[in-house]
Order: C-alpha cells, then sequence, then structure tokens
C-alpha cells in the first residue's frame, strides 16, 4: 500500500531504482572509455583511474544514490594494470559483480577487487603474448612487405588490421565478460563460489606480485673482497646463496616504507637518488 502511494505521489520513483543489466549505451561508453584506460597512468595507481573512469555510467545507474556511487567509484581507483586491448573483459565483470553487491547487502565489496587483481597477470601474459608478441609482428610484417616498394597502402593497411583486431577484441571482452560475471553470480551464493575465488585470485595476484619481483627488479653490487690471497665478489656470494636476495631486500624495503605511509613520489626519488650514488660510489 506505502509503494503505491508513493508511486501515485511519485510517478518517478520507479524510474529511480537501479536498472539491471547493462544497456547498449553503457557497453558503447566502456568500449571507447577503455582506449583511455591510461590517460592518467601514474606509478602508484597505473591504470586505476581510467578504469574507474570507464565504468562511471554503469555504477551510476546501478547506485542512484551518491554516496554509494562515489564510494564504488573510489573502490575501483585501487592499483590496477593490464594489456588495455582485453581491458574490457575485467571492466564488464567488474560491473555485473557492483550490480550483485547493489542487490545484495551481504555481498562483500573486497571481492571485486580481489577478483581484479588475480586477473590482471593471467590476461596481461594472454594478451601481451597476443597482441604486443604476435598480432603486431603480423600486422607489422605484411604492411612493411608493401611500404618497403614505396606503397603507401603498407602503413595503412597496418593501421587497419590491427586496428580490426583491437576493436574487435574489445567488443567480443565487453560482452563475454559481463555474461560471465552474471552467469556467475547467479550460482556463487549457493556454493559459495565467491570466497573461493577471492582466497585464489587474492593468491594468484600474490604469486604474480612475487614472479614480477624475481624478472623485473635487478639490483647487484659491484663490491669484492679478498681472502686468502684471492679475490672475490660479494654478489657471487649472495647467488649461491640466495639468488635474487637484493632485489627482494629491496621490495621489502619499499613495502615498509609504503606501510609507513611514505609518498610513493618520495619512495621512486630515493630509489633514483640510491642508485645514482651507489653508482658514483661504486657499490651498484
Amino acid at each position: 500500500m506505502t509503494e503505491e502511494l508513493t508511486r501515485a505521489m511519485d510517478p518517478s520513483a520507479e524510474e529511480k531504482k537501479p536498472a539491471c543489466g547493462m544497456t547498449p549505451a553503457e557497453y558503447r561508453s566502456i568500449f571507447w572509455r577503455s582506449f583511455t584506460i591510461q590517460g592518467s597512468w601514474s606509478f602508484d595507481k597505473m591504470m586505476a583511474y581510467g578504469f574507474a573512469y570507464a565504468l562511471e555510467k554503469p555504477l551510476r545507474r546501478i547506485y542512484p544514490n551518491d554516496d554509494d556511487f562515489y564510494a564504488a567509484l573510489e573502490r575501483h581507483t585501487e592499483t590496477f594494470n593490464i594489456t588495455p586491448h582485453v581491458s574490457p573483459f575485467v571492466m564488464t565483470l567488474a560491473v555485473a559483480m557492483e550490480e550483485e553487491a547493489a542487490a545484495n547487502p551481504n555481498f562483500d565489496v573486497k571481492a571485486i577487487n580481489n577478483l581484479k587483481v588475480g586477473l590482471m597477470g593471467p590476461l596481461s601474459g594472454i594478451g601481451d603474448s597476443f597482441f604486443w608478441g604476435t598480432f603486431r609482428v603480423i600486422a607489422a610484417g605484411i604492411g612493411i612487405s608493401l611500404a618497403s616498394t614505396g606503397n603507401i597502402m603498407g602503413s595503412l593497411l597496418y593501421f587497419a588490421l590491427y586496428t580490426a583486431i583491437h576493436f574487435i577484441t574489445k567488443i567480443l571482452a565487453g560482452k563475454f565478460g559481463y555474461k560471465l560475471g552474471a552467469q556467475f553470480l547467479e550460482k556463487s551464493e549457493e556454493e559459495h563460489l565467491m570466497e573461493r575465488l577471492s582466497y585464489g585470485a587474492s593468491i594468484l595476484g600474490m604469486t604474480v606480485i612475487g614472479a614480477m619481483i624475481a624478472t623485473m627488479v635487478s639490483l647487484s653490487t659491484t663490491l669484492t673482497f679478498t681472502l686468502g690471497g684471492t679475490e672475490t665478489a660479494l654478489q657471487s656470494i649472495f647467488d649461491q646463496i640466495f639468488p635474487g636476495l637484493l632485489p627482494l631486500a629491496a621490495t621489502f624495503v619499499c613495502v615498509w616504507l609504503f606501510n609507513k605511509n611514505v609518498k610513493t613520489i618520495y619512495i621512486v626519488l630515493g630509489i633514483f637518488a640510491l642508485s645514482v650514488l651507489g653508482c658514483i660510489v661504486g657499490i651498484f
């Protein structure tokens, strides 16, 4: 009775309720905005602000209340990085999870970022391999074969081929991500799949971070010492005892500083300063 009275007094009350399901306009918005995902790239947040910008329209539909809307936007400003070509998959999957969060008061919103972090590594591995290592090389090879003869179609053909693959991938990724998210969330509550996936995504995310430390952080020392008339490099001892010890120690120091609320830019500048000073002194 109260609901009917509300509708009678305010015909727009029904329209204020968040609609279920993404609209074609929202798909288009995410598609075009995904091209700007690196527009505000930073060392601490990476693509996070571009990701939040791409989700703005569907989040406004899901959360008509300003406080809920701004909370959701802030939730998606956590550090995020992925091959841009496959980003719509995670974007629309996040939209499906946000719809579930809005409909279910018991939904743990932390699971959204956990899943995003868990997908970053595997999808980036696939995306980098296909786009940077395969599609771009093939398209460039075809274009160069024409351009080498002085044919202007070589550059145009390269652009057309690579752009077509890029566009098709983003369109399909956006559609499939939302469909997968909607179907998955229908069964997650009864089978507790969300808790398992969140836990697994957290483990996977930490594994990826650990692999990044070993492959992307480089630090070694040139210090030597003489023992028994033999000159020994300190780095060779580290490599025999614990390969990658110095990069791991440097990473832990950066994490410790970050947990002490030291700004990321100060940590980055400190790394630059210590690297230059170490090279001048002859330590690194």
